[in-house]
């Protein structure tokens, strides 16, 4: 069992983070950032070429973030692969001990450096999460061939509350609790209202109780935060940006507002942790967790 299986499920909150692989082959880089995480986290979502910009792989970056102690979640996304390298690609994760893995359907190309690109998308975000569960639970292929020996994993699915409309979220998130995820990670939360009524609408409708681990994103600027409201299922309101633009520090507001959400994530029902996304920025990590009061993390081994 994973340490943050062990955490999820004796109930502890938990944190998550972030870490982009670099569009390159600099290993001491992934080392780096993984250093500056250990101890401030629980574990890292190492991303899958995010944004469908290129990058180092996953999990070769996960096995890096490894070798320094600190515990990676393989994101997987249904974007560049199909069913076959996807089967694949868990097999040879799973067999050198990586346990922990996040499924979803992934970011167009067109959004990205290669816009020519297929996207493939032979399963989306439920398939995905079919798919794991069968080899894991069922010990068989999608094709319906046995697996001799089945993997070991976590199955973590994403959700996104601020589609529109809501709805058609929830169907998609519960259809991903019933298929079988194990917990759920959110896009960043700054609307906490539209948040708390998507969790009811969620836990009202699910068949059984899955952790949820909300997004919290840590801003660095006003223009950033003018960028990052584009991208899809991402809604940074006007308040926000009103307060960094005011700010005479506006990275120090940026982490205030991140402790301040996280704080009033922490009181909600089913709100089982938080996953802090800091772009190209460590740092903000470790001063929002320690603000939020969130040191020393847990002992997994003295957890389980």
């Amino acid at each position: 069992m994973s340490a943050l299986a062990s955490l999820l499920g004796s109930g502890e909150f938990v944190v998550t983070a972030e870490l982009n692989p670099p569009k390159s082959a600099a290993a001491g880089l992934v080392r780096r950032r993984a250093e500056a995480l250990k101890g401030v986290v629980d574990a890292v979502n190492v991303t899958d070429s995010n944004r469908a910009m290129v990058a180092m792989a996953a999990i070769p970056a996960a096995t890096l973030v490894r070798s320094v102690g600190l515990e990676p979640i393989v994101q997987m996304t249904g974007r560049d692969r199909n069913r076959i390298a996807l089967q694949a690609d868990v097999l040879g994760a799973a067999a050198i001990g990586i346990e922990n893995f996040v499924f979803m359907s992934g970011d167009d190309p067109k959004q990205g450096s290669h816009p020519e690109a297929v996207f493939v998308k032979d399963l989306d975000g439920v398939g995905l999460v079919k798919m794991a569960v069968g080899m894991r639970d069922l010990a068989h292929f999608l094709s319906g061939d046995e697996i001799k020996q089945p993997p070991k994993m976590l199955i973590g699915a994403t959700a996104s509350p601020f589609a529109k409309p809501m709805e058609s979220d929830v169907t998609k998130t519960l259809d991903k609790i019933a298929a079988g995820a194990d917990f759920l990670q959110t896009q960043p939360v700054f609307d906490l209202a539209t948040f708390s009524r998507w969790l009811v609408e969620v836990r009202r409708g699910a068949s059984r109780e899955v952790p949820t681990i909300a997004g919290v994103l840590i801003l660095r600027s006003p223009e950033q935060a003018e960028r990052l409201a584009k991208v899809p299922g991402v809604a940074i309101g006007p308040e926000v940006l009103d307060r960094l633009k005011k700010a005479d520090d506006a990275e120090s507001e940026g982490i205030a507002i991140a402790v301040q959400m996280v704080k009033a994530l922490r009181a909600l029902p089913g709100v089982r942790g938080v996953h802090l996304y800091a772009i190209e920025w460590p740092e903000a990590v470790v001063r929002v967790v320690d603000a939020a009061g969130l040191l020393p993390r847990p002992d997994a081994r003295v957890v389980a």
